[in-house]
């Protein structure tokens, strides 16, 4: 048992000496290496960030842009389509003018309904528009 406590005792003085030298060793030459290495190291990280930030802020604006653009082209053709829809419903209601009796009670209703219109082309592709 003497041996073991003995055996025991050394490593421990061993150790004790040991974790003695290292701490005086370590804030000579391991701290700045580690400090400029930790500082070049965030540097870095945060040039990276801000260029994949960069990067994502681009892709964002290019994406708001093409949809817009999408909407834009989307509203045109809305437009033409109502245009050509128009165009259309001017040429029925240009028919149905030249068919209508003025004598007839249709006729008749017609001549009063046109009366809050510009022209009677314009009431009746309004009156033709509402009973589609």
């Amino acid at each position: 048992m003497d041996s073991i406590d003995k055996l025991l005792a050394e490593l421990q003085a061993e150790y004790q000496q040991q974790s003695n030298e290292q701490p005086k060793q370590q804030p000579n030459t391991a701290t700045p290496n580690i400090h400029q290495s930790s500082s070049k190291s965030a540097s870095l990280i945060d040039i990276l960030l801000e260029e994949v930030k960069t990067d994502f802020e681009e892709q964002d604006q290019a994406e708001k842009l093409r949809i817009q653009e999408e909407l834009e082209k989307e509203k045109i053709k809305q437009e033409q389509i109502k245009a050509k829809q128009r165009e259309a419903l001017k040429q029925q209601a240009k028919d149905w003018l030249a068919k209508l009796d003025p004598f007839s009670p249709e006729g008749l209703w017609f001549e009063r309904f046109a009366e809050r219109y510009s022209s009677k082309l314009e009431a009746a592709i309004d009156y033709l528009q509402a009973n589609e």
